[in-house]
């Protein structure tokens, strides 16, 4: 891995701890917190594509484990994994593979509603999807139950899918050859 690419991914898993900064949200019906650390997520895969978009969000949820308190209300440690927010994390690096993923298939065409579209499909159904049933498990909650509680968060993640896509398409356009670079690598292997 190039020192370029090595300074991309530690600058998303930084991205990710100041969006822990943000106090979360807490609402009284479901024991998962509103954050902001989803943009991240999208922002890393879109930007940085499938590789480094994951390998950031891993590195980051390998500092967290350490006991880094780097998620909002400065937690951190093994003991998130185990509480109904460990399936949402969990989620992260995968959801920034897949949204790289697609992004690095659309990269000549890529515009702004393909971009939201990706970011809907891996930043939210793909981390909820993984998330609910995981928080379904933790807290012996009826999955539809579990589900029904994360719809007040559409809303707000619409919001992250909008904001991310504008700010990666800004970001594409003022360097292209960042998604170029990581699609031809990825076809040589």
């Amino acid at each position: 891995m190039k020192i370029k690419d090595m300074m991309y991914v530690a600058l998303f898993a930084a991205v990710m701890a100041v969006l822990g900064l943000l106090p979360p949200i807490p609402l009284p019906f479901i024991p998962v917190p509103i954050t902001a650390q989803t943009l991240g997520v999208m922002l890393a895969g879109s930007i940085l594509g499938a590789r480094l978009g994951g390998l950031s969000l891993f590195i980051f949820i390998i500092i967290v484990a350490a006991g880094a308190p780097l998620l909002p209300g400065g937690r951190g440690g093994l003991a998130v994994f185990a509480s109904p927010t460990g399936g949402y994390i969990l989620s992260w690096p995968i959801a920034a593979l897949i949204i790289g993923y697609f992004v690095q298939r659309a990269s000549t065409r890529i515009n702004l509603w393909k971009l939201i579209l990706i970011n809907s499909f891996g930043g939210i159904l793909v981390i909820y999807a993984i998330g609910i049933p995981y928080m379904s498990i933790i807290t012996e909650v009826p999955m539809g139950k579990a589900a029904l509680g994360n719809i007040t968060f559409i809303p707000g993640d619409l919001l992250k899918v909008v904001v991310a896509s504008l700010i990666a398409i800004r970001m594409l356009k003022v360097n292209p050859h960042m998604l170029h670079r990581e699609s031809s690598r990825s076809h040589k292997a």
